[in-house]
């Protein structure tokens, strides 16, 4: 194992076994600072090559098990020398990061040069085992409530629209989605079978999850999708508001989209259809189960089509026959997407170390998932497959 990878890893267990599910590596903690010094002595040219750890400023900003980042900046009476950037963000991998094939990992690095290099996400400044330097972007995650806010919603649609008009040199079949939750249910299942460590209303939500067959709602979906035929591009596949900034410190509001771990070819219509969805939760709640679930939050069809009006208009595809066409793929695909987020929850019932409400946030995703494709049954559409409860085969 490279002897970064090593020390990472080390000072990770150090940390958890300090400061419990907090999972925080201390910016104080001399070893990560000194780690931390040496990666971008190594990866970074200029006054970057005379920076150690007494002299380089390193401010803990977020992360967990799966990835923990840093602020790492020059002395303020340092100048670069050649243009180097005075400050960066320093992306660590996390223990969590492990159960992620090397396939993936190289995916992951691939996708974020292309977008640095279109000026669609932050610029990569260097990559190295365990990690890799970015772009500091002044700026802040949005606040749920700002999706619904009309300027906003138009440059997270051209934003999403110019992700997707993107060619990445990546397998173009729609198999996220179905390779995903076949992944996911495969793990979910062996956690619903071995879960006697969750107290008395979990226990509860987990028997009401175990009444579903997770397997043959996956099926009922696919069939679902393959009645009719959906766009498929290079999507975001997780355009929450943690995952837009807005950037700080400019005369013009603008976003910036960022953590493209969920990333591939997918079905258009689960980009902007999860989009939606994530109006309805806030995940800033400070005690468990740490989310809001804003009931009455999900846009409404006129905000649906600002947004998608803007999207089209970005791709060059504007008529009402688009709007239309959009519109009937958002309504598959949010029952998708409330199915795909329930299955993730199961699995980190178990894997994550985070707190957060896994359990109770399983149950509202697999509630809204049933509630809606009640509906559709009931209501249609036809066009997309699902036959109203009077209609019978001829």
């Amino acid at each position: 194992m490279p002897r970064i990878i090593s020390e990472i890893r080390s000072i990770s267990l150090n940390i958890v076994k300090t400061m419990g599910v907090s999972n925080k590596m201390s910016d104080s903690n001399p070893e990560m600072r000194s780690t931390a010094a040496r990666i971008c002595r190594d990866s970074l040219a200029g006054i970057w090559k005379h920076v150690d750890s007494d002299n380089v400023l390193v401010k803990h900003i977020s992360g967990g098990l799966s990835n923990w980042m840093y602020l790492v900046q020059l002395p303020e009476d340092t100048a670069p020398a050649h243009g180097e950037p005075r400050q960066v963000l320093l992306r660590f991998y996390g223990p969590m990061h492990g159960q992620k094939t090397v396939e993936g990992m190289i995916t992951e690095s691939v996708i974020f040069a292309l977008l640095s290099e279109r000026k669609l996400g932050p610029k990569l400044h260097g990559l190295f085992p365990g990690g890799r330097i970015e772009e500091y972007i002044p700026a802040r995650p949005l606040l749920t409530k700002e999706l619904a806010d009309p300027e906003l919603s138009a440059l997270i649609a051209e934003k999403m629209a110019q992700i997707h008009r993107m060619q990445v040199p990546l397998n173009k079949e729609p198999t996220w989605m179905w390779d995903t939750m076949a992944n996911w249910l495969s793990t979910a299942e062996d956690v619903l079978k071995n879960c006697e460590e969750v107290d008395a209303k979990q226990m509860d939500i987990v028997n009401q999850i175990r009444s579903m067959n997770l397997g043959k709602e996956i099926a009922w979906c696919r069939n679902l999708v393959s009645q009719q035929k959906h766009e498929i591009v290079f999507c975001h596949n997780d355009t929450q508001e943690g995952n837009i900034l807005l950037r700080q410190n400019t005369r013009k509001r603008d976003v910036v989209l960022i953590d493209f771990e969920y990333s591939a070819y997918n079905y258009r219509g689960f980009d902007v259809a999860n989009h939606f969805v994530e109006w309805q939760y806030d995940y800033t709640a400070p005690e468990y189960p740490f989310y809001y679930e804003r009931q009455g939050a999900e846009p409404s069809d006129e905000q649906k089509l600002h947004f998608i009006r803007h999207y089209l208009r970005t791709i060059g595809k504007e008529s009402a026959a688009e709007e239309e066409k959009l519109m009937d793929e958002v309504k598959v695909f949010t029952i998708i997407s409330h199915l795909v987020w329930g299955l993730w929850s199961i699995v980190n019932a178990r894997h994550s170390q985070i707190p957060f409400g896994y359990w109770d946030f399983a149950d509202a995703r697999l509630k809204a998932y049933q509630y809606l494709k009640e509906k559709m049954i009931v209501s249609g559409p036809v066009r997309c497959g699902v036959k109203r409860k009077d209609e019978h085969n001829d």
